[in-house]
């Protein structure tokens, strides 16, 4: 704004004392001090209100205006609540150092400036921001040199002063402004990204106002533009795979101009966000084409000149065609009404990236395809350490979803559920077949655990896990009640902590020493429990079946 225009505005009852030749300077804020040297507070721009509080004597005007003359403010307004009238010799200061000066009536208070000031110049900030934003989205839709996400989010930094983030569905940082620094700790952001998920499920519109620690995040969501915006579109068949923008402020306060603004910005990111899922229809075709080969029982040769095809698409630059992984995942609503194929399929694109990494382009190197209900997703791996040096390599199983649980249970909320399974790494596309059978073994070990994302490896087939998925239901609850529930019902009655006593023990090896040890018990009290298990049981822990029951009973349990 300019400063003339606040003279025309006479709820701010300002009276110009000098300076009439400078009017037409633009206020970009408003500050108010009675330091005698605020320069370390100033940035060029700004009008300054004062009481005048650090006036002993004339003589303090001059360095006081000179301060100000040198930071570059536009203006100077001098309150008449404490001595009156202006005094003649801030006036002449002012003349000197060409600083325009205004004298505030006393019955007008400087939050009314202040905010009178703040608005206006927000205003026409962002009205100048909204005209950039509309440029820049018709850059974006015509051709792909609009810059992406960070060049709209560096826009509302500099003409704003907002800190924001673009996070995907599970927290991992798609962008980030300039003035936001360093990205989001990775804490903070899985805790906005299951508030957002959270918060999609029960239908609330955005923005949704977080708090984490002292710090008040809006987020805003972003939605596919090329998706239909029907209203009876279930929720679920989009709420794990949309992005979000979470802006360091609380649109609460905000004018409606404001809000018009950051929805326009999540429709330009939107954009990008189209533009990556296009990219991978070739990735997505690719593996659908290896997976239809796999399950038809295609010749190894066909299947290896298919696999050449995509090791240069998903890593470019390497010479020879990698090792694989297989991952499969399913995505189950209850109800069955909502295909989870395409959900899950989404879900491995993001979980299958480094958590730890940014940006929408490292998901470039994951093919993942969805038959059904079940999406499957064929992983390069450029070095896969030896067979023999026992190193892990490639995707783990236990550690795939550790940064990503908590956003994706409030995703999945009370009715939906995800379970992976992991392969081992094949070398050749003989073992692609064995891959994928690996991998769907695992994840029916994973659908047998309780929880609501659930995800197991090749590793665990190798044990009695392999075998428990496929004991049924009713007989797991029959072989279960009769072994624990009587140690149960004796905890809850006598808060005797039997079923930790027996988990310690088994643990152990039946080690009475270890296991007193690690319960902090004497062994005497160590032998008295097991031995009231025995007597509720009719079991006899010494004997290696009665051992192998009790440890398969709390397995299943």
């Amino acid at each position: 704004m300019r400063l003339r225009a606040l003279l025309d505005t006479d709820a701010l009852g300002l009276r110009l004392l000098g300076g009439e030749d400078e009017l037409d300077r633009t206020v970009r804020g408003v500050m108010t001090t009675d330091l005698k040297d605020p320069s370390r507070y100033l940035s060029g721009g700004e009008l300054v209100l004062t009481g005048l509080a650090w006036r002993h004597g004339a003589a303090d005007s001059e360095p006081f205006v000179r301060i100000l003359a040198a930071a570059g403010v536009a203006a100077l307004a001098a309150g008449e609540a404490e001595l009156g009238d202006v005094p003649e010799d801030l006036i002449l200061a002012c003349v000197r150092h060409r600083l325009p000066l205004f004298a505030v009536h006393e019955s007008v208070a400087f939050a009314t400036i202040t905010e009178h000031v703040v608005r206006q110049v927000s205003g026409e900030r962002a009205g100048d921001l909204a005209a950039v934003v509309d440029r820049h989205r018709r850059m974006m839709t015509s051709g792909p040199t609009g810059g992406g996400p960070d060049v709209v989010l560096d826009l509302l930094g500099t003409d704003l002063d907002l800190r924001a983030w673009v996070l995907s569905p599970t927290g991992r940082p798609i962008a980030g402004s300039k003035l936001a620094g360093a990205a989001l700790p990775a804490d903070v952001s899985a805790k906005l990204a299951a508030e957002h998920l959270a918060a999609a499920r029960t239908g609330r519109r955005g923005p949704h106002r977080v708090i984490v620690g002292t710090t008040t995040y809006s987020l805003f969501p972003i939605r596919s533009s090329g998706r239909s915006a029907a209203a009876s579109r279930d929720v679920r068949e989009t709420v794990l795979s949309d992005w979000l923008l979470a802006v360091e402020a609380d649109a609460g306060d905000w004018p409606a101009e404001r809000l018009d603004l950051l929805q326009g910005v999540t429709q330009l990111i939107a954009v990008e966000r189209d533009r990556r899922d296009a990219a991978r229809t070739v990735r997505r075709r690719l593996a659908q084409e290896v997976l239809e080969l796999v399950q038809t029982g295609a010749a190894p040769a066909e299947i290896a000149a298919r696999l050449r095809v995509a090791a240069p698409v998903l890593l470019p630059g390497l010479g020879a065609a990698p090792h694989w992984q297989v991952v499969v995942a399913r995505v189950e609503w209850d109800g069955g009404d909502v295909e989870g194929g395409p959900v899950a399929q989404s879900l491995l694109e993001e979980i299958l990236v480094d958590p730890l990494t940014s940006g929408p382009e490292h998901s470039d190197r994951i093919a993942v395809a969805h038959t059904g209900e079940e999406a499957i997703a064929l992983v390069p791996l450029p070095a896969v350490s030896s067979e023999h040096d026992g190193s892990e390599s490639g995707v783990l199983a236990d550690t795939l979803l550790e940064a990503v649980r908590d956003p994706l249970s409030a995703g999945l909320n009370d009715d939906g559920r995800l379970t992976l399974g992991v392969s081992a790494a094949v070398h050749s596309a003989e073992g692609l077949r064995g891959a994928l059978e690996e991998a769907r073994h695992a994840r029916r070990v994973a659908a047998a655990r309780p929880g609501r994302v659930c995800a197991a490896g090749h590793q665990e087939l190798a044990s009695h896990v392999l075998l428990l998925p496929f004991v049924p239901d009713d007989v797991r609850r029959a072989f279960t009640a009769r072994l624990l529930d009587p140690l149960r019902d004796y905890d809850r009655r006598h808060r005797a902590e039997l079923i930790p006593t027996l988990e310690a023990f088994l643990d152990c090896d039946g080690s009475w020493t270890r296991c007193a040890t690690r319960l902090h018990l004497h062994v005497n009290t160590l032998r008295y429990r097991v031995g009231r298990i025995e007597q509720l049981t009719g079991r006899d822990l010494s004997r290696l079946e009665d051992k192998l029951d009790f440890f398969l009973a709390l397995r299943m349990s």
